[in-house]
């Protein structure tokens, strides 16, 4: 069970990063040039405007184009950190999971499952950059969690990271300096 008491001061997954050039990133569909600026990596994206006229962009996980907007800018931007700079396996990382929690079907944003035996090692959850991350974030998280029971739990809104390790034994969650590389991780 996740600690009630307030978040860390910001513990951050990732230094803030300030590309060499402006690049996109937030907000309801709109146009991928007016995002602002993220604390991760800028990312190669394949933009299209969908039939709708709204911009698209492809997601590499789901092998289709999504509506953009300042969640999935901050999603596409998240995975691919997992991906290209720490190693996650993209077989092994999934987005937009279903899953069924009081009789209601709900979904996960991100899930990263462990290769031995397929059970979930990592549930993410993101907002918009202009969506602050409280209590309510890790309450819906954790609420995920209580379905899924993943070993670390992450939220971001492309500007602030968060991640924790669950410990099941304790039923309590410790909050990680960074968020870990994959040869790293280990499921409790």
């Amino acid at each position: 069970m996740m600690p009630r008491e307030s978040l860390p001061p910001r513990a951050s997954l990732l230094p803030p990063f300030s590309p060499p050039f402006p690049f996109p990133s937030s907000s309801e569909p709109m146009n991928a040039s007016l995002f602002p600026p993220l604390h991760l990596p800028p990312i190669h994206a394949r933009i299209q405007t969908g039939s709708n006229g709204r911009q698209q962009i492809f997601d590499p996980q789901r092998h289709r184009y999504i509506t953009l907007t300042s969640e999935e800018w901050v999603r596409q931007h998240f995975v691919s950190y997992l991906i290209h700079h720490l190693h996650y396996p993209p077989a092994l990382v999934a987005n937009e999971i279903s899953l069924t929690l009081s009789g209601v079907t709900r979904r996960c944003d991100t899930v990263v499952y462990s290769p031995s035996d397929g059970q979930p090692l990592m549930i993410v959850e993101y907002k918009a950059p202009s969506v602050g991350i409280t209590q309510q974030v890790f309450s819906q998280i954790q609420s995920y969690n209580a379905v899924l029971r993943a070993a670390y739990l992450v939220v971001s809104n492309g500007l602030q990271h968060f991640c924790c390790r669950m410990d099941y034994s304790t039923l309590s969650a410790s909050f990680l300096p960074e968020l870990p590389p994959w040869e790293s991780l280990r499921p409790s």
